[in-house]
């Protein structure tokens, strides 16, 4: 029986860099950093923003989902009502417990 091989596969062919584009020319350059590249979307206007703002329990919630999820643990459906349990709880336990949690990383 013949090993299979990654040499041996035509759609692996190598790919040049510099090629020539086959329509003419050189290829386009690719996008730097400060090029404007969501030319389509204009820029948000500030005024439009809704004048919303966050209980600090909704906010601690949020912040300890991201932070679940970012430790590569991401909140089931049946776990709403623990998380809100415990953003409920003072700001510092909040705060102690995503500390963990990132360096659990």
């Amino acid at each position: 029986m013949t090993p299979w091989s990654n040499e041996s596969l035509s759609s692996c062919a190598f790919v040049d860099p510099y090629a020539v584009n086959p329509r003419g020319g050189a290829w386009p350059a690719p996008a730097q950093l400060g090029d404007d590249i969501d030319f389509l979307l204009p820029p948000p206007n500030p005024a439009h923003r809704l004048g919303y703002t966050l209980d600090p329990q909704d906010r601690r919630r949020l912040d300890l989902h991201a932070t679940l999820t970012a430790a590569g643990i991401p909140p089931m459906p049946e776990d709403r009502a623990v998380i809100d349990q415990i953003s409920a709880l003072p700001a510092d336990v909040n705060d102690v417990l995503q500390r963990w949690l990132h360096h659990a990383l």
